[in-house]
Parts: structure tokens; sequence; C-alpha cells
């Protein structure tokens, strides 16, 4: 239960935080787009199942993908545009709190964790 409720807060409220210190005066518009970023997850219906509470979504759903990963980065990096760099820093940081979901999962079982390193 703690671990969806960290997990949770951080899609939701902690981008908040981001987009506050990201524009404080646009605050609440940017942070409806971070929540916006949260359709990165739509990959997970192409999964059978679509939800795995065991499995890691980091390298499993191709919009978590390695590739994937290193295009947010990137993005976050060069994107001139305002709005579009947020959505790539929106992306990262919800990859970012996939992975320590998955830390927090796998936790319990250390060799599960040669499925994303």
């Amino acid at each position: 239960m703690t671990q969806q409720i960290v997990h949770y807060s951080l899609h939701f409220l902690a981008v908040g935080l981001i987009a506050y210190f990201y524009d404080r005066k646009n605050w609440k518009k940017y942070w409806l787009i971070l929540i916006a970023t949260m359709l990165v997850d739509l990959d997970h219906l192409l999964a059978t199942p679509f939800f795995d509470p065991e499995r890691c979504s980091i390298g499993f759903h191709f919009l978590h993908s390695e590739l994937a990963i290193t295009i947010y980065v990137l993005g976050m990096i060069f994107a001139k545009n305002k709005v579009l760099r947020l959505v790539f820093i929106g992306l990262f940081f919800h990859m970012l709190t996939d992975l320590l979901d998955c830390l927090w999962t796998y936790a319990r079982c250390a060799p599960c964790m040669q499925d994303i390193f």
C-alpha cells in the first residue's frame, strides 16, 4: 500500500512541484501538461495482461524502453520550446518514478533485477 501511495504521489503531486519550479507564474498550466505525460502509459494496453503488479515497465513497454528514455533525455537537453522541453521532463520523471517502483518491487526478489539491468 505504501508503495502505491509513493508511486502515484510522485506521478501526480511531485509533478506539481516540478511545474511550480519550472514556471511559478504558470505552474497550474504546466502541472496539467505534466499530468498529461501520464499518457505514456498507454503502451501498457498493448501488453498481456496490460497490468501486472510484479512487472517492471522499464524495458518492457516500448515507450518505457532504453531508446525512448534516451529520446526523453535528449529532448530535455536540446528542445528549445519551453512546453516541449517540459513534456520531455515529464516523460523522464515518469520513467524515474517507474524505475523507483521497479526497485521497490524487486527488493523482494533480487534475481528479478536482471530484467531491468
